[in-house]
């Protein structure tokens, strides 16, 4: 995986590639997608969600640029397989998910292969998690059509945010980071996630 569809794509950072060899995918996926863990797609994971192919993974988090010693914000954990590899890069990941049963399992998975710098909260992610903030980095996994204002709210100065916006068959992949107060974003790729649910699709 790591060797032709992250590398041959274009990822180069070399923790990056490290986190992505490191952590079992197929742990991640409901047993009857086992065989497929590593295949360059996306899995059904229950509840009408999925876990992202390896590469778009590979691709948020390289365009993060996750340090040691920063804390991230996930909103969308879903099998919990995105926090797991920022869970090697970073300080603290705080993950929030809006469907209970994913929340209680993607925790369950998180803990039985001894992530300890997880924390788990079952929530709405629009709002992110303002106890917590502010967040060096924040990552988000499903598609709001506007970038949420708490979470414009909760990124730290000198920040950086990825995020997929747009309906579902025309979202693009974009960059913010907060400068000054003001934030600059920059479209990095067309993509397809599937829609964030909650508060989001009430605006």
């Amino acid at each position: 995986m790591v060797q032709q569809q992250l590398m041959t794509r274009g990822i180069t950072d070399a923790r990056v590639l490290a986190a992505m060899a490191k952590v079992p995918r197929e742990e991640f996926v409901p047993p009857e997608s086992r065989a497929a863990s590593y295949e360059d797609g996306p899995l059904q994971i229950g509840h009408g969600q999925t876990i992202s192919q390896p590469y778009i993974v590979a691709f948020m988090t390289e365009q993060l640029r996750p340090k040691p010693s920063d804390r991230v914000l996930e909103v969308g954990t879903g099998s919990g397989y995105q926090a797991a590899i920022l869970a090697g890069l970073v300080k603290d990941v705080y993950t929030i998910e809006i469907i209970d049963a994913l929340a209680k399992d993607a925790e369950a998975t998180l803990q039985r292969l001894g992530y300890k710098n997880v924390h788990v909260r079952v929530g709405d992610g629009y709002r992110g998690w303002p106890e917590h903030a502010s967040f060096d980095a924040i990552t988000v996994t499903c598609a709001p059509d506007h970038v949420p204002q708490p979470l414009i709210d909760q990124l730290k100065e000198g920040g950086r945010m990825i995020i997929p916006v747009g309906g579902f068959g025309n979202q693009e992949l974009y960059l913010l980071e907060k400068k000054n107060g003001q934030l600059q974003r920059r479209s990095v790729l067309p993509v397809r996630f599937v829609p964030m649910a909650g508060e989001a699709q009430k605006k």
